[in-house]
């Protein structure tokens, strides 16, 4: 399976959704070295949350990977339908369709 040019299925190749995975890990990496690089105390609260959430993201990219792996990458975790390639193309790790995507409290 492939792109659909956005008619609603998901980007289910595994050699896409790996490329994308890869991309979104390795830009978090970055990102994540350089808040380490900005030698501010372990105090600043802002770079503590900026980095907690950075490496929350790569475990939720890591565990993508491995639904790429067992053949379920691409389909939501909430409803079993797929999630639409659009929402795969910005976030390649999400595990829900935009309908059952968590909302926060």
């Amino acid at each position: 399976m492939s792109l659909d040019g956005g008619r609603g299925r998901a980007a289910a190749h595994p050699d896409e959704a790996r490329r994308r995975l890869e991309h979104a890990r390795a830009s978090r990496l970055t990102q994540l070295d350089a808040l380490d690089a900005r030698g501010q105390s372990a105090e600043d609260h802002l770079l503590v949350a900026q980095r907690t959430a950075m490496r929350e993201v790569l475990g939720e990219i890591e565990a993508a990977f491995g639904r790429v792996d067992d053949g379920t990458y691409g389909i939501c975790q909430g409803c079993a339908r797929p999630v639409p390639a659009e929402r795969l193309e910005i976030l390649p790790y999400t595990r829900h369709c935009v309908g059952c995507r968590p909302r926060p409290v």
